[in-house]
């Protein structure tokens, strides 16, 4: 196991690329979503064994549900899989999500919009599903907080994928993060991409603006 000076205590998880994973596969675009279920608890793992104390996961967002219907239920079904599966580990979840629109999930109301306990609770999980970012900051105007409040500020978001934006990605949160980006596309996530983001990591200075 690799040694690490800084250890981020919050990570942020951009998992792009599995629509173009599935076409450079062979697949169709909808099936790249259930071949990104299993990466997600590889890192899950990972990170436990690095001492990272939180992680936010963007399941699925308001503009997605612009896409054709078959990967709308696609990577819906994903992200209900993902958090079913999730039960069996050692995490505290937080969806975050609006729950009033009708492309939220039903499967997971029950944890929408709070924090649940699993098993030995090792990791905070927070996991975006039917997020929109415009939906969080226009909280803070009508409730006089985030709708993501419980989600404290990231240092490190790791995107795959290759693209070098945040795609509304907790805008709030971002603020001061470090952007790491990983070309491959998250279904072909290995241990390897981790690390060099770690790795890398370690030589960002952190002034948070002073």
């Amino acid at each position: 196991m690799e040694s690490f000076k800084r250890i981020p205590a919050h990570i942020g998880i951009i998992p792009d690329g599995n629509r173009r994973w599935a076409e450079q596969n062979g697949f169709q675009k909808k099936d790249g979503y259930q071949h990104g279920i299993w990466p997600g608890f590889e890192l899950y793992k990972i990170m436990i064994q690095y001492g990272i104390k939180e992680a936010t996961f963007y399941g699925f967002t308001k503009d997605n549900n612009k896409r054709e219907m078959k990967q709308r239920e696609a990577f819906t079904k994903a992200c209900v899989e993902a958090v079913k599966l999730l039960e069996d580990r050692d995490a505290n979840l937080l969806i975050i999500g609006n729950t009033d629109s009708k492309a939220f999930p039903p499967e997971l109301y029950k944890y929408a919009n709070k924090r649940v306990h699993f098993g030995r609770g090792l990791i905070n999980i927070n996991f975006l599903v039917n997020y929109d970012w415009e939906w969080d900051l226009n909280s803070l105007i009508n409730n006089k907080r985030l709708a993501s409040y419980d989600i404290p500020r990231i240092d490190l978001i790791i995107r795959w994928g290759g693209r070098r934006r945040l795609s509304g990605f907790l805008p709030a949160q971002s603020v001061y993060a470090d952007f790491y980006i990983i070309d491959d596309y998250w279904p072909s996530y290995n241990e390897r991409h981790f690390l060099e983001a770690m790795r890398w990591y370690q030589n960002c200075d952190v002034t948070l603006g002073g």
